[in-house]
């Protein structure tokens, strides 16, 4: 999950950087004022990062959503365990009990027996 999240990442960060340099690289050779193309170029700039920041969300809101969904079924699944656990615990600890207490009559009556 991370390793794919991580991914995502890389390549929204190599496209945004990649746009960038051609917008800044296709400004600066276009014949325009300085003064004009500076401005362009901040404000290609600005939509950039809007651009950047909008992704961002979106992104962070799938990661929040999918932990979201993993913890859930973690959770489940971890209570569903325990549950299992708990009747195999009760479950064996009551045939213990009676053979415990199966075997002290047994081993009570052989002392009986060795007495007499």
């Amino acid at each position: 999950m991370s390793r794919k999240g991580n991914n995502t990442a890389g390549i929204l960060a190599g496209l945004l950087a990649g746009a960038a340099a051609g917008v800044i690289l296709g400004m600066l050779y276009a014949p325009e004022e300085g003064k004009e193309t500076r401005k362009k170029i901040k404000d290609k700039a600005n939509d950039l990062k809007d651009q950047a920041k909008n992704k961002y969300g979106e992104v962070s809101e799938k990661v929040k959503d999918q932990y979201g969904n993993i913890s859930s079924t973690f959770k489940e699944t971890a209570n569903s365990v325990a549950h299992t656990v708990k009747d195999g615990y009760d479950k064996y600890k009551d045939q213990i009990v009676s053979k415990t207490a199966d075997l002290a009559k047994d081993v009570e009556a052989e002392l009986n027996d060795l007495k007499k």
